[in-house]
């Protein structure tokens, strides 16, 4: 395929910006020992020339699929996600099932401690992640500070064992019921807002939170954080770390399922219908007769529901919390889950959370370059990709018409 020459001048000025954004980290190399400053040159001509290339592949694979987009628009619509085709296939559906079972079944006895830890909070952002797929990705809500949720479960069992010395069970429910009441109360000033000043306020909230959480020292131990929480027991059985780590990974299997399970009852009830209707359009699902407050309240409290529960599980598995861990980066991070995913797509948010938990874990073998890859990796996956990886697919309803019995005697 040609290129003309403006696409190549526009493919240039990318290879030089490119060049610019990654000269401090490709060229300059700073030895604190020694004090002395390496200039890598060659580098800045492997960055020209390979941005160059990747731009223009890029530039003509799309053009490539813009010229073949109305011929494939049927074809594409009818195969909108293969694993939810098969899934949908009772001859695939079961074997699907009891293989992705039986391997995360097996997965800490196949792999040490350590990745048994990272698949747990990998499992733990598939939650949240699916928390906030109800408010943004079915319910159309842009939230900024959905950490502060996470934030509320995660101290609701700190103070609660540390001033009550409840365990972890019981302060398991009430984290989550704690962070949905917090969802009902920042529900209630935003039901007027939509769009970038909901994002806004809710970017405040969180910001609120962990604010409150760092300054308040008589009540959350301030920066310092609380330490010494004590990780979930399995009927009083005394467990060592790697049994603790392993009994952890469980629990979130199981929390992952409920929720799977929930998510998608109530993404195909008539709430979940409603929360469609005021994606796409807030003032016609209002003259449809639909109570915008009700669902825009609902979506809210059970999407922090999670989060509180994932919190709650969050200050058990590392036995201690601060407000660092709860920042605006958090939120940015699982929102990123949710959009990379697919808007309103259960599979889309379960392979994006893996994915963006799992990937920067794995790029380490990259050292100082492995965000630079990561963030390479979600800019390119943006480009080619901007549905997310598994858009949601939509059920429909036909409606036939039924014929009477005199019409059915008549036919005969």
């Amino acid at each position: 395929m040609m290129m003309t020459v403006k696409e190549i001048k526009k493919s240039l000025l990318v290879s030089l910006w490119f060049v610019f954004l990654t000269f401090p980290i490709m060229v300059i190399k700073v030895n604190p020992i020694e004090r002395t400053v390496t200039w890598r040159w060659s580098n800045v001509l492997y960055v020209a020339v390979g941005s160059f290339v990747i731009s223009l592949l890029a530039k003509a694979w799309l053009v490539r699929k813009a010229r073949a987009a109305g011929r494939q628009q049927a074809a594409c619509q009818a195969r909108a996600s293969i694993l939810q085709e098969l899934l949908h296939r009772p001859g695939y559906r079961y074997p699907l099932i009891i293989m992705f079972s039986g391997l995360a079944l097996a997965f800490p006895h196949l792999f040490s401690t350590y990745q048994a830890n990272i698949m747990t909070t990998a499992l733990m952002y598939i939650v949240l992640g699916l928390g906030l797929n109800i408010v943004v990705g079915v319910a159309g809500l842009l939230d900024l500070g959905y950490v502060a949720f996470y934030a509320i479960g995660a101290y609701s069992y700190a103070l609660l064992n540390l001033n009550f010395h409840l365990g972890f069970w019981a302060a398991l429910p009430i984290g989550g019921l704690l962070a949905a009441l917090f969802g009902l109360l920042l529900g209630f000033p935003v039901l007027r807002l939509r769009g970038d000043y909901l994002a806004i306020v809710t970017l405040g909230f969180g910001e609120i939170i962990r604010l409150v959480l760092e300054n308040w020292n008589a009540f959350s131990k301030g920066p310092s954080g609380i330490s010494n929480i004590p990780r979930p027991g399995f009927f009083g059985l005394e467990m060592s770390l790697d049994h603790a780590m392993i009994y952890m990974y469980y629990l979130m299997i199981g929390l992952v399922l409920l929720t799977v399970f929930v998510v998608n009852r109530l993404q195909h009830s008539r709430l979940g219908r409603a929360w469609l209707a005021l994606r796409e359009d807030e003032i016609a699902c209002q003259a449809m007769g639909i109570d915008k407050t009700r669902i825009k309240l609902t979506a809210f409290a059970l999407g922090a529901f999670w989060a509180g529960l994932v919190g709650v599980i969050f200050a058990a598995k590392t036995t201690f919390v601060n407000p660092a861990s709860f920042t605006f980066l958090e939120s940015a991070i699982i929102l990123a889950i949710v959009v990379l995913g697919g808007m309103g797509s259960i599979v889309g948010v379960i392979c994006s959370a893996l994915i963006l938990t799992l990937l920067p874990e794995y790029l380490r073998a990259l050292s100082e370059y492995r965000m630079l890859a990561f963030g390479a990796i979600l800019v390119a996956m943006m480009i080619f990709k901007p549905e997310g990886l598994i858009a949601a697919v939509r059920r429909t309803y036909r409606f036939h018409e039924r014929k009477s019995v005199a019409a059915l005697q008549d036919d005969e």
